[in-house]
């Protein structure tokens, strides 16, 4: 028994109304793409996402989507996202699914 029908067994009188959930996107899409690069840094490969031009709290709330979706870690500096290890595919993906143009840049 869910919560819905113990309320209706409380309060059979009562009209429920349910609102329409409405999908906002919570982070500003821009027409220019992400680009997506692949460096080594000190022997490590890393994954940065740069050419983001909206809001940096929209950017870090992105990052940090990413980084629990892989469970990787990583960090946001100088309005790029720097991923560690080299997820290009998959961070594409997600960006792609959220509505953003990638570029895949380098090999």
């Amino acid at each position: 028994m869910d919560l819905q029908d113990q309320l209706k067994n409380l309060f059979p009188d009562h009209q429920f109304e349910e609102k329409p959930i409405e999908e906002k996107p919570d982070i500003w899409l821009q027409d220019d793409p992400i680009l997506c690069k692949y460096e080594k840094r000190k022997g490590k490969p890393v994954t940065i996402l740069d050419g983001y031009n909206g809001a940096t709290q929209d950017f870090k709330k992105l990052a940090k989507e990413i980084k629990t979706k892989l469970s990787v870690g990583g960090s946001f500096k100088d309005d790029t996202i720097i991923i560690q290890g080299d997820y290009r595919d998959q961070i594409m993906e997600i960006l792609k699914d959220k509505g953003f143009k990638v570029k895949r840049v380098g090999g």
